[in-house]
């Protein structure tokens, strides 16, 4: 049998997309996010990354029911944009993804080895050799079949969510309401500046969103994807939501902000604040956990990428290759794999963050909105297994707050973000004037 299994059942696949969407983010970003918009404020970061969260995942869910096949986005733009232009567009996602995913994975390892560092001082240089050995016993780890990692991933998501849990629980039993909302002076000024902090607290907070269209990725592999990925993705979100601004919120009543916005590991001071060291200790090892369990979900999904591209001739024929006996694409788990520990060495956290939203959100999200909207109105009898309800609205809005994220960004990120999209269009023409 030379072809992806459909092994993963509704909860499986839910439970997949939501350690992607967990992971380290939150416990790395929330100091980012609170020092950005400079008080409790910054709350509303983490509740316009959900509402455009809710507004992509209207247009993901719709494609995902259509096209469930390996590779996502991918199959998406190509579709949506025909002859002329998908294969293309396709391609460019693929490029953008092989810089992109290898970052994702990096960012995970560097988040890891920082809060490994609460139990262990490490050097910078130890740090590095934590986060590349964590990258390699990931492709390990996910070196077998889908129903071994399906069965896996249930047993991730339960340690995940019980830990946000207990977290959520210890702040509102120790919660302290006057602490958790003293606005600084001129909190809600709505000046340009303030919309400034809003765009670019927001980047890091949708970076912990980011993940609710992992079973896009994996559509080859989701038993029923008609009915399961729409459902995957929204319960992903309305579940991760109330965990985030629950969490902030209870993080603010325990913490004042002005300390843990300059804190390395929030979580761990947290509980070291409420229970001691020990239960500190204890906690900062279950976010250790949490961090290995998105990046093992991040790693499963964006490897069928660059496989559903090589099948479709459309990129490197090696990465079509699957696993003779246990059926992945063992090549392109093994590059993606390759490029992370290398990245893991070179960059830094907090620019990992904002290059990895940045770059993605012209070429896959903004695209996919503008092509689902055009799908309707060029199909008029188009069917659907899921229809997103007021269309447009959902899209047109999302389409409308990835813009604002977009220019909220440093130049530099801007300037990156169009030189890989340009580049990639280079090595389009070239590649079309050879085979690979």
């Amino acid at each position: 049998m030379n072809k992806l299994v459909r092994g993963l059942s509704l909860s499986q696949a839910t439970s997949l997309n939501m350690i992607d969407m967990v992971g380290i983010g939150p416990f790395v970003t929330i100091p980012f996010i609170i020092q950005t918009m400079g008080g409790p404020q910054c709350i509303l970061a983490w509740l316009l990354g959900a509402f455009l969260s809710f507004m992509d995942a209207f247009v993901w869910a719709e494609l995902g029911a259509k096209w469930p096949q390996a590779g996502g986005s991918y199959v998406f733009l190509q579709k949506l944009f025909g002859k002329k232009y998908g294969r293309m567009m396709s391609f460019l996602f693929v490029w953008q993804t092989s810089i992109q995913a290898p970052l994702v994975v990096a960012s995970g390892a560097i988040g890891f080895s920082q809060y490994l560092s609460f139990l262990v001082p490490l050097t910078a240089i130890e740090q590095k050799i934590v986060s590349g050995t964590l990258v390699i016993f990931l492709v390990i780890l996910l070196y077998r079949n889908i129903q071994a990692i399906g069965k896996l991933s249930v047993i991730m998501w339960a340690v995940v969510a019980s830990t946000i849990l207990w977290l959520i629980i210890s702040a509102f039993t120790h919660f302290d309401a006057q602490l958790a909302f003293t606005y600084p002076e001129n909190a809600f000024d709505f000046t340009p500046l303030f919309f400034v902090a809003l765009g670019q607290a927001s980047v890091k907070s949708i970076y912990s969103y980011l993940g609710y269209y992992n079973v896009c990725h994996l559509g080859a592999e989701i038993v029923n994807p008609q009915r399961n990925i729409p459902k995957s993705i929204f319960i992903s979100i309305a579940g991760i939501a109330a965990l985030y601004i629950s969490m902030q919120i209870g993080i603010l009543g325990v913490i004042p902000w002005q300390e843990a916005q300059h804190s390395e590991f929030i979580v761990s001071t947290f509980f070291e604040k409420l229970y001691g060291h020990t239960t500190a200790q204890v906690a900062t090892g279950l976010v250790l956990f949490i961090a290995l369990s998105s990046l093992f979900a991040v790693m499963l999904g964006y490897s069928r990428v660059p496989y559903a591209a090589a099948k479709d001739g459309n990129f490197f024929k090696v990465f079509a290759k699957l696993h003779p006996s246990k059926h992945f694409p063992y090549v392109s788990l093994l590059a993606l794999g390759g490029l992370a520990f290398i990245f893991s060495l070179l960059f830094k956290l907090k620019d990992i963050i904002t290059a990895i939203i940045i770059m993605r959100i012209l070429v896959q999200f903004i695209s996919q909105s503008a092509g689902v909207i055009a799908l309707h109105y060029k199909s008029k009898k188009l069917r659907l297994p899921y229809r997103m309800p007021l269309f447009p609205i959902p899209a047109i809005l999302g389409i409308m707050v990835w813009l604002f994220v977009f220019f909220s960004s440093s130049t530099q990120f801007i300037l990156g973000a169009l030189g890989i999209i340009v580049t990639g269009c280079l090595l389009y023409f070239i590649k079309e004037r050879k085979t690979f």
